[in-house]
């Protein structure tokens, strides 16, 4: 019976319950769609005191580094500026910040930009081409496989230093590229149309909560399915003196370029510079693509302060209402929260206003001896401002992989005017192992902008998260590795720069570091292809590969634009011979499911097994003999090329 006459049998009650049951699940399926976690697939950042990785950020943290310095001399020349006394005007009375890279240093013929385009361009917009890329290679995605898709990207920014710098030039020195190369819109817009991205893009200045309520937008355009991949963060770059000159006359800075967070000296914040993007999908499709899930967002919230005595004075009942608001979305409760990375600027106003939210939030849920720990990453590198709620989320992220809280740094004497007794809070000195009680290691991440806008995150580990692996791990004899630059100096730097890798971290699995390389980056005209069966010996050979050793060996190749003509060649009967191909049988999965599909299909026309007359456990005569007749040779044979052609094409070889 179909299920239209099924239907009619039933009585109108029937029909109505049944109609309110497919009503319901509907109703369900939205809601859990607007609930679901998401993935944390991949980082990329560049902070203070040289972190240009996730790993060098990490160094950073786990050893507790203080990486201000004083202003450099590309930035701005600070004795033109700097004056001890506050009251001065038009001067600055602290000589510190936190600074990244040099400014010149950016490869604009990878992102396909002309030496005078690139000239008049941002160095914010220079840092989000190069840190977006690297997050995704982090990721293990290949960034031109993102073209035309629905990939959303939502950038934190606010300040606009470089544009002031070239406005200030003779007015007949503006070129066609000032704007395009320094509106904000223009920040994220490049990033959607040098990687042709379909998907959302915003563009969000909330000051220094911008780059986290980008983060809450992404999570909300993923759940409403807008976007299937969201690139979401911030950044921030100190060229010009005048928000310095600004902050100066309104006492926000530290004298000594330290944030003394939650500490009794707490005198201000140290402006600093940095970039962070993380990549985003669904939970259930990264876990469907096999993808590495770093961490999981269980839920976001924003609001904003209001009316109080100020418009940048915080406004602690939002910041406990923010907070409330994530912990709901997120579907837990406060006492399943053990770390807060508080947005900790170090502000004798703003401290212990923070510390009150977190007290009406965790009073009840935490104690002296189940404390919440609460730490600030601006202690480390400063205030990154649009970047900073980023910067403190990629912290989180780190401290979760690593089952480890690093070192809050500057607190010697807890701030009086915070009750420490009352609240069950703990500020971590030294670095130390975050353990928990027969349940998931959870955080939040505040960030409070100056303009009001309040943002928090909820973060959870993801080491219980089950994956679809699109690879099975294999005891194979040799290894490959593929890497590519569009110019030859590039591709020499990327040798060095993965020799250093590998040797600096001597945890990481050969099969790992080749598989990642291989599919998760894109691949450029000047290319090396290496052979190893060892990390040692792939290290050697990015070593002889530097010094252009033995080419033969290391399988250097320019190659051409166009793709290559290819055809495969297969030999007939009588090249068969026993446990041939079993090393591919045994070590690629692609290889093996082809042979088992044959073998499968063919049951039911042979008396004997293809894969136990090809590859018997033991040789026995009588079916090792098979394997040379005509009614076995040709389909084992067949089975072979159908299985390497499968191979090949899973490797991108089609001819």
């Amino acid at each position: 019976m179909d299920k239209a006459n099924k239907l009619r049998q039933l009585t109108p009650l029937q029909r109505s319950l049944l109609a309110i049951e497919k009503l319901e699940s509907k109703l369900k399926k939205l809601e859990n769609s607007h609930q679901e976690p998401i993935a944390i697939v991949g980082l990329g950042c560049r902070f203070p005191g040289g972190v240009n990785s996730p790993e060098s950020f990490w160094n950073l943290l786990s050893e507790g580094t203080d990486a201000i310095t004083e202003i450099p001399q590309n930035r701005w020349n600070l004795e033109d500026y700097y004056d001890p006394n506050p009251e001065t005007p038009g001067t600055i009375y602290t000589q510190s910040g936190g600074f990244v890279n040099p400014l010149k240093e950016f490869d604009a013929e990878f992102f396909n930009l002309s030496a005078k385009e690139a000239t008049s361009l941002d160095p914010q917009q220079r840092l989000l081409l190069e840190v977006t890329w690297e997050a995704l290679e982090h990721a293990t995605i290949n960034p031109q496989h993102l073209m035309g898709t629905k990939t959303g990207v939502f950038i934190g920014i606010s300040t606009h230093d470089y544009l002031q710098k070239l406005a200030s030039r003779d007015l007949k020195e503006i070129d066609a590229y000032m704007i395009s190369g320094n509106a904000n819109s223009t920040a994220s817009g490049r990033l959607s149309y040098s990687l042709g991205l379909v998907g959302p893009n915003f563009a969000v200045d909330t000051a220094c909560s911008s780059s986290l309520v980008s983060l809450h937008l992404a999570c909300a355009s993923l759940r409403n399915r807008e976007s299937h991949v969201a690139l979401a963060g911030g950044v921030n770059f100190l060229i010009s003196p005048l928000i310095h000159i600004n902050h100066s006359r309104a006492r926000m800075l530290s004298a000594d370029g330290r944030c003394k967070t939650f500490d009794a000296k707490a005198d201000g914040f140290v402006r600093s510079e940095g970039c962070g993007i993380v990549v985003l999908k669904r939970l259930s499709d990264a876990q469907a693509d096999g993808d590495r899930v770093l961490a999981i967002i269980r839920g976001t919230a924003i609001n904003q302060d209001g009316q109080t005595s100020g418009l940048t004075v915080p406004n602690g009942i939002s910041q406990q209402a923010v907070i409330a608001q994530a912990l709901k979305n997120s579907q837990l409760d406060p006492k399943e929260v053990s770390y807060i990375e508080a947005h900790g600027t170090g502000t004798a106003l703003g401290d212990p206003i923070e510390v009150g939210a977190l007290r009406a939030i965790f009073k009840d849920s935490h104690s002296p001896q189940n404390p919440v720990f609460i730490g600030s990453v601006k202690t480390n590198i400063g205030h990154a401002e649009a970047a900073s709620g980023i910067a403190g989320l990629i912290k989180v992220v780190l401290q979760l992989q690593h089952k480890t809280i690093a070192p809050h740094l500057h607190f010697q004497n807890p701030n009086p005017y915070i009750e420490w007794s009352e609240t069950p809070v703990q500020v971590p000195t030294q670095v130390m192992p975050w353990t928990t009680e027969n349940q998931s290691r959870i955080a939040g991440v505040s960030s409070f902008g100056f303009s009001g806008s309040n943002a928090h995150v909820i973060v959870e580990e993801a080491s219980h998260i089950k994956v679809k692996s699109p690879r099975q791990e294999s005891e194979r004899s040799y290894h490959l590795l593929t890497l590519s630059a569009k110019t030859k100096p590039a591709l020499s730097d990327l040798v060095n720069r993965y020799r250093n890798h590998i040797q600096d971290y001597p945890d990481l699995e050969l099969n790992d570091i080749c598989y990642s390389a291989n599919t998760g980056r894109a691949h450029f005209k000047y290319r090396l292809a290496i052979l190893a069966s060892s990390k040692q010996e792939l290290i050697q050979k990015l070593q002889d590969a530097e010094q252009e050793k033995e080419e033969s060996k290391v399988g250097k190749l320019l190659r051409s634009g166009e793709a290559p003509k290819l055809a495969f060649l297969f030999t007939g009967q009588g090249s068969q011979y026993l446990n041939m191909g079993r090393q591919l049988y045994e070590t690629e999965p692609v290889f093996q499911k082809a042979i088992q599909e044959c073998d499968r299909i063919l049951k039911t026309e042979l008396d004997y097994s293809l894969i136990d007359v090809l590859y018997p456990d033991e040789v026995d005569p009588n079916v090792s003999d098979l394997l040379h007749q005509t009614q076995y040779t040709q389909p084992v044979l067949f089975s072979l090329e159908y299985a390497l052609v499968q191979l090949w094409k899973s490797w991108g070889i089609k001819p």
